[in-house]
């Protein structure tokens, strides 16, 4: 057997338009064979039948991943009214339908209601894990497991469009939440019952830079030639490390304490440390280098993560 070829040790972002129809890990696999990259990462799935904004890490723009995880996003989703699913979304089997006797001023009342924090039950198609599996494993088998409720937030529900049995809301939450859960609910509520028809991501709290579809990437993979290790093209592309949490506050230091901060030793900041944070971006003064992800403590700044992609 032949010796696996390496990949490339790349650092950077790439914010895509997931298409329908393919997973988001899907997604990160060809977009990483373009690349021809090393170690890649995404920063919140979307289902198959989602589209929409889904930023891709490479390399050392993985360590900040996880922040991005904890932020707000928006979605805009298409509730088909009438028709509840086992899935709450449109590949699920019908389990009722009733005739859809809806005005806009139950549409507003429901809004209001379903906007604030507020405690959700995941569904049983989430990927949420119960013993090591996925519930939608359990769901495939028919098997109903038990199921804690969270804390989520609607930031807020903004009515696009309604005509008909078609309600269409901009939706700005919290991390964790489930909009197939919610619409389910809210069609509860309206006493007609209703799933998810189209959902797509628009926005990321902290995510900087424009989308790409995968159309345009696999036109500009297509111009490079990877057996000359010609990747210019895409490497192009790449924005940087920190374009997923820019909702964090900088702070900046001398070269003397950035040495120690790259060290993985605690660093006392050039800049002031905004109260209240509990991570910040760090900087070095010199060449605006991003240093890594710290954690504020007795004045210094301890490293949480630290990026080995900057000149030392």
């Amino acid at each position: 057997m032949g010796r696996r070829k390496s990949g490339r040790d790349i650092h950077g972002v790439i914010l895509i338009d997931k298409p329908l129809h393919i997973t988001s890990n899907a997604a990160l696999q060809q977009v990483r064979r373009f690349f021809n990259a090393n170690r890649a990462g995404h920063t919140g799935a979307l289902d198959p039948l989602a589209s929409g904004l889904l930023p891709l890490c490479f390399g050392e723009a993985t360590k900040v991943s996880h922040f991005a995880l904890e932020a707000d996003k928006t979605y805009e989703v298409t509730a088909q009214l009438g028709v509840r699913t086992a899935t709450s979304d449109a590949e699920g089997e019908i389990v009722s339908r009733q005739d859809v006797a809806v005005s806009q001023a139950d549409v507003e009342q429901v809004i209001a209601k379903f906007t604030g924090d507020q405690q959700q039950s995941p569904s049983m198609f989430s990927a949420l894990k119960h013993e090591g599996r996925p519930l939608y494993y359990y769901a495939r088998l028919g098997i109903e497991v038990p199921r804690k409720t969270r804390p989520i937030s609607i930031r807020s529900i903004r009515q696009i469009a309604f005509a008909d049995d078609l309600l269409t809301l901009e939706v700005t939450c919290s991390k964790g939440t489930y909009i197939r859960t919610l619409i389910d609910d809210m069609g509860q509520e309206l006493g007609c019952g209703a799933h998810v028809a189209q959902l797509r991501r628009t926005w990321i709290q902290g995510v900087v830079g424009s989308m790409m579809t995968m159309d345009e990437l696999i036109a500009i993979a297509a111009s490079t030639d990877q057996e000359a290790g010609d990747y210019a093209a895409m490497d192009a592309l790449l924005l940087p490390n920190d374009s997923v949490i820019q909702q964090i506050p900088e702070v900046w230091l001398s070269d003397p304490e950035s040495s120690r901060f790259l060290a993985g030793n605690g660093a006392a900041p050039a800049t002031a440390i905004p109260a209240g944070a509990d991570h910040v971006r760090v900087r070095r003064q010199s060449d605006s280098a991003l240093l890594g992800i710290g954690r504020p403590e007795a004045g210094k700044l301890l490293p949480k993560r630290v990026m080995n992609d900057v000149a030392r």
